[in-house]
C-alpha cells in the first residue's frame, strides 16, 4: 500500500478509535465494542498522541477526561466521521437500486391495492427482483421472514421502523338480491335479524359498532359463515348470503358498480385502521427497501377508499 494512502488510512481508524473511547469513557468498554483488548485501546490512543504531540486524555485509576486538545479532536473527529459517513450514504444512494426485496402483504389489500401499482414499480426500478408473499400470517420481519410487511391495525412495540401510508375506512355492505329478499335494515338493531357475515380470526369480535346522536355503541351480531378476510367476506356478501362489515377499499369496485348497497351509513362511527409498511431502519438499510417504502408511501398517501 502507498505510504501516504496507508497513513490516511490509519488516521480514519484513530478518529474512529478515539471518538469511541471518548463517548464510552474507557478503553474496557471501548475494546468490548471493537472486539480489542483494553491495552491495544490504550497503544491506539498513545500512538495518537504521539502523533500529535499533545495529550488528549488524562488518565485515572477510576475514569478518563479529556484534554482541552482531547476536547478539540473529539469534535473534529465526530465532524469528519459523520461527513465521511454523509458522503457514502450519497453514493450508494446514487447507485441503481438492485436485488431480492421480499415483500409481505394481506391477502386482499395486496391484491385489490398493491399489485396494480407493481407495473409502474418494476419499470422505474428493473433491477430490483420483487419476491411478493400475500398472507394474512404475520410475518417475522425482525428475524429475517421478509424485507417488508405492510400491514392493517395496530402495530406492536418493536425495534422495526414503521411508516405509515395511510388509513382506511370500514363500510356494512349486502347485495341488492338479498335485500330483495329479506328487506333492507334502516336501523342497526335490525341487524339482529339478518344473517350478518364476520372475520374468523383471533382478533376479530363478534360487535359491530355504530354512531347514533354522537354516542358510540355496539351490536352483537350473528351469522352462519366466517372468513379470514375482507375480500372473501364481500365475495359472500356479493353472492346474496348475508351482509358483511370490511375494509371500504375491499369492495369500493362493487359498490361503485351497483352490485353492492351500502347499509345504515348514517350510523357509520368512522373508526378507521391505519396502514404502515414495517422494515429494519437505520443507515444500512437498503436502497431497494428504501426506495419501495418511498413508493408507497408517496402513491398511497392519505385516506384508502
Amino acid at each position: 500500500m502507498d505510504a501516504k494512502l496507508e497513513a490516511r488510512t490509519d488516521r480514519a481508524r484513530d478518529l474512529a478509535l478515539f471518538a469511541l473511547v471518548a463517548e464510552q469513557g474507557s478503553f474496557s468498554a471501548a475494546g468490548r465494542a471493537l472486539g480489542l483488548s483494553p491495552s491495544a485501546v490504550s497503544r491506539g490512543i498513545d500512538r495518537i498522541e504521539a502523533r500529535l504531540g499533545v495529550r488528549l486524555l488524562l488518565r485515572s485509576t477510576r475514569a478518563l477526561a479529556l484534554t482541552a486538545e482531547g476536547q478539540a479532536y473529539r469534535q473534529a473527529a465526530r465532524r469528519i466521521l459523520g461527513e465521511l459517513d454523509e458522503a457514502e450514504q450519497r453514493i450508494a444512494d446514487q447507485a441503481a437500486p438492485r436485488g431480492r426485496l421480499r415483500v409481505s402483504a394481506a391477502q386482499s389489500h395486496g391484491r385489490l391495492c398493491l399489485l396494480p401499482l407493481l407495473p409502474d414499480f418494476m419499470a422505474r426500478y428493473p433491477q430490483i427482483l420483487l419476491d411478493l408473499s400475500l398472507t394474512d400470517a404475520v410475518v417475522d420481519v425482525a428475524a429475517g421472514q421478509a424485507d417488508v410487511a405492510i400491514r392493517f391495525g395496530p402495530l406492536a412495540d418493536s425495534a422495526l421502523t414503521a411508516r405509515r401510508l395511510g388509513e382506511g375506512g370500514r363500510v356494512i355492505v349486502a347485495a341488492p338480491a338479498y335485500l330483495a329478499r329479506h328487506g333492507t335494515p334502516r336501523a342497526p338493531e335490525e341487524l339482529l335479524r339478518h344473517n350478518c357475515l364476520n372475520f374468523n380470526f383471533r382478533r376479530a369480535e363478534a360487535t359491530w359498532p355504530f354512531r347514533r346522536d354522537g354516542r358510540l355503541f355496539t351490536l352483537d351480531i350473528r351469522g352462519g359463515l366466517e372468513a379470514n378476510n375482507g375480500e372473501t367476506l364481500g365475495q359472500l356478501a356479493l353472492l346474496g348470503l348475508g351482509i358483511s362489515r370490511v375494509g371500504r377499499f375491499s369492495v369500493a369496485p362493487e359498490i361503485a358498480a351497483g352490485r353492492l348497497v351500502p347499509l345504515l351509513e348514517a350510523f357509520n362511527p368512522g373508526d378507521t385502521e391505519q396502514l404502515h409498511a414495517l422494515f429494519v431502519g437505520g443507515a444500512n438499510t437498503p436502497a431497494r427497501v428504501r426506495v419501495f417504502v418511498g413508493f408507497l408511501a408517496a402513491r398511497l398517501s392519505g385516506t384508502l377508499a
